[in-house]
């Protein structure tokens, strides 16, 4: 009975990384935490940190180029980028390849994609917790509170109404 117990459970979390079901978690006013700070290069050698985005919805979505749910959801985020930016919508890339950072900068402008991009550190991904699979996105309030975590595929009405629930 446990090896089947076990069988079940493993082509469960097979079937959600391979298929992008989501596994999200939302947090009440009274759950948030305050997100963790940190300081990231971007692909261009900005700096980035918490702080820079104070005052707005932060989305942080851990992704890999070789991820196909990851390659999925981007169209939809440069749209909602587009979109919302100018509203208070901050969106940080945050890839956990193995590439350079020059070769990931024209990865991602051959995708054109519009919102910063950074590759991951250790700091962050133990600070954040991204969990096991990508994409994973995390969205932090503009008080800068941890208010929701999804490990899956997320597409633009998704972003659009969190975006709007946590502004």
């Amino acid at each position: 009975m446990k090896r089947l117990l076990a069988a079940a459970s493993a082509l469960t979390m097979f079937t959600l990384a391979v298929t992008g079901i989501a596994c999200a978690q939302a947090k009440t006013e009274a759950e948030a935490v305050p997100a963790p700070d940190f300081s990231l290069k971007d692909l261009q050698g900005n700096s980035l940190s918490l702080s820079s985005y104070k005052g707005k919805v932060l989305v942080l979505n851990f992704w890999a180029t070789w991820c196909p749910p990851c390659r999925r959801e981007i169209p939809d985020f440069i749209e909602a980028y587009k979109e919302l930016k100018d509203k208070g919508l901050e969106i940080l890339g945050v890839s956990v390849d193995d590439a350079s950072a020059s070769a990931l900068l024209e990865w991602t402008q051959k995708v054109g994609i519009n919102y910063p991009v950074a590759l991951a550190t250790p700091e962050i991904v133990q600070d954040y917790e991204p969990g096991e699979f990508i994409p994973a996105t995390i969205i932090v309030d503009r008080q800068g509170r941890i208010r929701y975590r999804q490990s899956s595929l997320m597409d633009k009405a998704t972003l659009i109404r969190l975006f709007r629930q946590y502004e």
